[in-house]
């Protein structure tokens, strides 16, 4: 089946909800939505779940999946804010606050991107792309492609596109399967060969080859990554969702170590 943009959009809320322990309808409602995490093996592979708070927006409202005992925090939190303020400083500040006393702070806030079809095409770049599967990638877990290749996942990472120069790799976009529909793009380009149209000829090229697969690519960086969301909007993709995480005091202070 050819997906479409609806049908892509259907199956990022599906999954979406599948890691909340929510009803897809949820994402849609015009109020906001408290479901308590659970785990479930359907799940995207890189979530550690049960979730202490992660909040999660397609735009219309929340849905905040939550450890039942932090409800009184949360439900304060998201009905004293508007949704977009709830997602942001200095607000922010309010649900950190009140998580910190409890030992948790607020940790990663993200935006996810989904291709558009009417707009995703191959891109083209002066140099030779080349398909690789996971045969190809023995010896790219490096420094240089740490944000293509996950050497902590190395079994989740299926395809990629490489970029060459005189047979050398310059650039590299690869793709993990994180859940059953979907596989999460990145992609890394050699500081030298920056600013040429090598990471969206990849990455366009890459989320074709996903799509020809059957399975739906999505793309995520952090809201200050300018250089990141814009290679996803140059590839042909567009904003989806946002999620805002609370993890463990000691998993903020390792990450900042």
């Amino acid at each position: 089946m050819r997906l479409t943009n609806e049908n892509i959009f259907q199956i990022a809320m599906q999954q979406s909800a599948i890691d909340a322990n929510c009803n897809v309808d949820d994402f849609s409602r015009p109020d906001n939505v408290i479901v308590i995490s659970k785990e479930n093996a359907s799940a995207r592979r890189y979530l550690k779940l049960p979730h202490i708070c992660n909040l999660i927006s397609y735009g219309s409202n929340i849905v905040a999946t939550i450890s039942e005992e932090y409800e009184h925090i949360v439900r304060e939190y998201i009905y004293k804010y508007p949704l977009e303020h709830c997602f942001e400083t200095p607000n922010l500040h309010i649900l950190n606050d009140a998580f910190q006393k409890t030992g948790y702070r607020v940790c990663f806030m993200a935006e996810y991107f989904l291709p558009d079809v009417q707009l995703l095409r191959v891109l083209p770049c002066d140099y030779e792309l080349k398909l690789l599967t996971a045969k190809d990638f023995g010896g790219l877990y490096t420094e240089q492609w740490n944000n293509a290749l996950c050497k902590d996942r190395k079994e989740l990472d299926v395809l990629g596109v490489g970029a060459y120069h005189n047979e050398k790799l310059i650039g590299l976009a690869a793709c993990s399967a994180d859940c059953e529909t979907m596989w999460q793009i990145g992609v890394d380009v050699l500081p030298e060969y920056r600013r040429k149209g090598v990471a969206s000829a990849l990455t366009s090229r890459l989320a074709i080859e996903i799509l020809e697969r059957g399975k739906v690519p999505f793309y995520c960086c952090a809201w200050s990554n300018l250089k990141s969301a814009k290679n996803a909007i140059k590839s042909g993709f567009r904003p989806a969702w946002v999620e805002m995480t609370v993890k463990s005091a000691a998993f903020v202070d390792e990450m900042n170590k």
